[in-house]
């Protein structure tokens, strides 16, 4: 099913029996365990374009369909864009908030549910909900929007995002500082203790990389100011950044979360690693995710590789993860066995 209105969605999910798997791009499809087989595949990629945007008002509405390579240009036409940076090229804007993604630019912006202002959403029996406004200053209801993010499609089909937006930046910077992880804590340390204020701060295999965004005196003085740093040529920064990106392409990929301390902890697992330093989200390839659950609890397998769970042993949440579950899908028909073992 490919529903290319708010209606037809409504109509999809209200009128077929049986289960549903959401699908927007596909670009994540694998995250997060393969679900058992569905009666029904909804495609969200029919409901496409933006709804309402006003620059004067920093937020846009779109439909949950819309790539956000998409809404990054039409901002841009106005000087602005939505602060997010994930790896996955072609995603939507439904499934960025579904799985929670977010790329470097976290450090700054944090990810989908710190720019998420309001939702439309398709309950499993054909309700329409809808949470938040267009306002950044919302306190209308309950943030429904927070709760859908990472729900991987299980609780709702997400129909419409607001999202708060920025201004586009007129200068970007990277400075690069070659260290080893340990090294990179307390690099990572002495740029927050100078107040630099980068845009993104992550390390990857061996480089911590500093990108600085603003005005062009700005970002000048920021980058000379870098401890132990040196500023790299547009071309090598892009490359740098491409590497980041690359590293969610290997063929068994987790992303963790600690405490930011704990990198060079996290690194002595990884074949390949990524890591926004100063929040402590993690993106790794690895040979045993199995050893490395065996020292942090907050590890998810991105990709369906035979054998290996996506989601550890149970913790102190999932009871409570379960009874959200039967409030809001209590026919469990959306995205059944997506959070095995935990339901």
């Amino acid at each position: 099913m490919r529903p290319a209105s708010l209606a037809e969605l409504r109509d999809a999910v209200r009128d077929t029996r049986g289960t549903l798997l959401v699908k927007g791009a596909g670009t994540a499809q694998g995250w997060a365990g393969a679900p058992d087989p569905t009666d029904h595949v909804l495609e969200t990629a029919g409901l496409t374009g933006l709804i309402t945007y006003n620059p004067a008002d920093m937020t846009v509405a779109v439909r949950a369909g819309t790539p956000l390579a998409l809404v990054q240009q039409e901002l841009a036409a106005a000087g602005q864009r939505v602060s997010l940076d994930p790896a996955r090229a072609g995603a939507t804007v439904g499934g960025l908030v579904a799985t929670a993604d977010s790329g470097p630019l976290r450090h700054a912006y944090g990810g989908p549910r710190d720019l998420l202002i309001g939702v439309t959403v398709v309950l499993a029996d054909g309700t329409v909900a809808r949470s938040g406004g267009h306002v950044i200053k919302n306190v209308a209801g309950y943030d429904l929007g927070k709760l859908l993010c990472g729900s991987f499609g299980t609780l709702g089909v997400l129909a419409e995002v607001v999202l708060r937006v920025h201004p586009l930046p007129p200068a970007s910077r990277t400075v690069s500082i070659p260290c080893d992880a340990a090294e990179a804590v307390k690099h990572t340390g002495r740029v927050l203790e100078a107040r630099l204020e980068p845009a993104a701060l992550e390390w990857c295999d061996g480089e911590l990389l500093a990108r600085y965004e603003g005005v062009e005196s700005s970002v000048e003085l920021r980058a000379a100011a870098t401890p132990g740093g040196t500023r790299l040529s547009t071309a090598d920064a892009e490359a740098a950044w491409r590497r980041v990106a690359a590293v969610g392409d290997g063929d068994l990929v987790v992303r963790c979360g600690t405490r930011p301390s704990q990198l060079p902890a996290v690194a002595a697992h990884a074949t390949s690693l990524t890591s926004s330093t100063a929040v402590g989200v993690h993106t790794l390839r690895v040979a045993d995710v199995e050893r490395l659950r065996a020292e942090f609890t907050q590890v998810t397998v991105l990709g369906n590789k035979p054998g290996v769970p996506a989601w550890g042993e149970p913790h102190a949440a999932v009871p409570l993860m379960r009874a959200v579950k039967q409030r809001f899908d209590p026919e469990g028909r959306l995205g059944p066995g997506r959070y095995r073992p935990w339901f």
